[in-house]
């Protein structure tokens, strides 16, 4: 059962690496460019101010994640030898999609808590801080990369307590989340996934509400809602993405939409192509 592969080819990661090097002053971020931020800090000290007036001291070489737009900055002075790598990720489906919403706003984690990155992270690291040809080709694989590694990460060490992570985390639910993921266009039933999964429906259900926080219904409808957002930003007729996600009309899909949304598809379509 592979429980990241749906997620990571419907919402495939693009990062850009934009810099390398020492840090002496102060990096903002305004969250306006609708973009993730990815850094690692190589060596040295810095101070990450997020959410407000909540500022990080760092100390080690650290992996810090903001995986969709938010106003952060990183600062640093001479005395503090900051040297870091730093990427901007974007996600096809937007950068709202069910993947980045299912992490936390940020994440600091060291980089020595994190021995599965080690053999990506010092090739990442080599390619960072020499003049080699094609070098930021490379660093934008090794980063993309890098995230899945932490995906997988988080899955094991089982880091988040609630949410889609921790459903994939969890060996019961796991196997109903990857159903549905891998096919939206099945008719599941809170019975068919809770016999996957080998539990009593009540059991099933009661679980998969604690754990990742909505009915499987409302999760199912959610993710189909989110692949048919992918999928008018690629121009494709509502009719056919009605079929591919189950649902048996365009005039369906359009009610479930804007139930979720609030807007038809067309309304919300136009909405954003405005923006």
């Amino acid at each position: 059962m592979d429980r990241l592969s749906a997620l990571l080819t419907h919402f495939r990661l693009h990062a850009t690496t934009y810099y390398s090097g020492g840090l002496c002053g102060t990096a903002e971020y305004d969250g306006r460019d609708r973009q993730g931020h990815l850094h690692l800090l190589r060596a040295g000290r810095v101070r990450i101010q997020a959410e407000r007036l909540l500022v990080y001291e760092i100390e080690e070489p650290t992996l810090i994640l903001f995986p969709r737009p938010a106003p952060h900055a990183l600062i640093a002075d001479t005395a503090d030898h900051a040297e870091l790598v730093c990427a901007s990720l974007t996600f096809d489906g937007g950068i709202d999609n069910p993947l980045t919403l299912a992490l936390p706003g940020h994440l600091l984690l060291p980089l020595s808590q994190l021995p599965n990155l080690a053999g990506n992270l010092e090739w990442l690291f080599q390619e960072a801080f020499n003049e080699e040809c094609g070098r930021f080709a490379v660093l934008n694989r090794l980063f993309e990369l890098m995230l899945i590694q932490l995906l997988r990460h988080l899955l094991a060490t089982r880091t988040l307590s609630t949410g889609l992570m921790a459903g994939l985390a969890d060996p019961r639910l796991a196997r109903a989340l990857t159903l549905m993921h891998d096919a939206p266009h099945q008719a599941w039933s809170v019975e068919t996934l809770a016999q996957a999964c080998n539990m009593s429906r009540a059991g099933f259900a009661a679980r998969f509400h604690e754990i990742v926080g909505s009915t499987p219904a409302d999760y199912l409808r959610g993710w189909r809602v989110s692949l048919v957002l992918k999928r008018l930003r690629e121009g494709r007729p509502i009719a056919l993405i009605a079929d591919e996600v189950g649902y048996e009309s365009p005039s369906a899909l359009s009610r479930a939409f804007r139930r979720k949304v609030g807007k038809s598809p067309r309304e919300w379509l136009s909405a954003t192509q405005a923006s």
